[in-house]
């Protein structure tokens, strides 16, 4: 089944989130954060992509999530030790299905490119691992992605503290750059935080989220996204909790079945 599209205009400054959008691309059927990800993802009907962002050891941003390359590609070591030579050598899709050999790591550059090309909408995370600069990863970054997308097709989300501070402080206009907080266990103090940097939308962890949270967020004014989403029925009942839109990694199979 094909996933409900919210119609994207480029004048429009709000986001028109979907009740579903892929993450990683559609990383169920293709290797997360790759061009085969997003075009699949196009494919299948879905409108937004969530992907992750960080710093090769040149500077050069990539599409990509784990701080090392061992679980997704042919190579390893960490991504802040390659450049962009060495990290365009690694095959990224072979350890996902055969079909996908040679694929190659995606400079940001490349994805926004594609991602302009297909009209898609694109919920970012400034990845921040452990031992990266959250002000550098947002100075490379920042100016690329707000050129390339409108703001109503883009929402930057991040658990970094100094990430999300960082961003708000080169561009303070909410209307002209989406914040998305990331969590993994809602902080006691949310709507402050949120309030603080004049964020969007609260990104949490759905199995670490109750009803009682849920409904005060929904009937807060941020967005409330939940992530990973992979049932039916979990998506259902988060429905009736007030979620605005969840990230799956296959977003029509929450069409399927789902019922409250």
């Amino acid at each position: 089944m094909s996933i409900s599209p919210s119609p994207l205009t480029d004048t429009e400054s709000a986001p028109a989130l979907p009740l579903a959008m892929a993450h990683r691309g559609l990383s169920a059927w293709a290797p997360e954060n790759t061009l085969s990800a997003v075009r699949a993802a196009h494919a299948s009907g879905a409108r937004w992509i969530e992907l992750d962002v960080q710093l090769l050891g040149d500077g050069t941003p990539v599409i990509w999530h784990d701080s090392g390359v061992r679980r997704c590609s042919n190579g390893r070591g960490k991504l802040r030790d390659l450049n962009t030579e060495r990290a365009k050598r690694l095959d990224v899709g072979s350890w996902f299905d055969a079909t996908f050999r040679d694929e190659r790591m995606a400079t940001l550059d490349e994805m926004l490119e594609l991602i302009e090309a297909l009209e898609l909408g694109l919920n970012l995370e400034i990845k921040v691992n452990r031992g990266r600069d959250a002000r550098a990863l947002v100075g490379a970054v920042l100016p690329r992605v707000m050129e390339a997308v409108p703001a109503g097709r883009l929402i930057l989300s991040s658990f970094s503290a100094i990430a999300l501070e960082t961003l708000r402080a080169r561009e303070p206009d909410p209307e002209r750059l989406h914040l998305g907080i990331l969590y993994k266990k809602p902080a006691l103090d949310w709507a402050e935080s949120a309030a603080r940097l004049n964020a969007y939308s609260l990104h949490i962890d759905w199995r670490r989220l109750d009803a009682r949270t849920a409904l005060a967020m929904a009937a807060s004014p941020y967005k409330l996204l939940c992530y990973t989403v992979n049932d039916p029925r979990v998506f259902a009942r988060l429905r009736t909790w007030g979620m605005d839109s969840a990230i799956s990694d296959d977003p029509g199979r929450l069409f399927s079945t789902a019922t409250p």
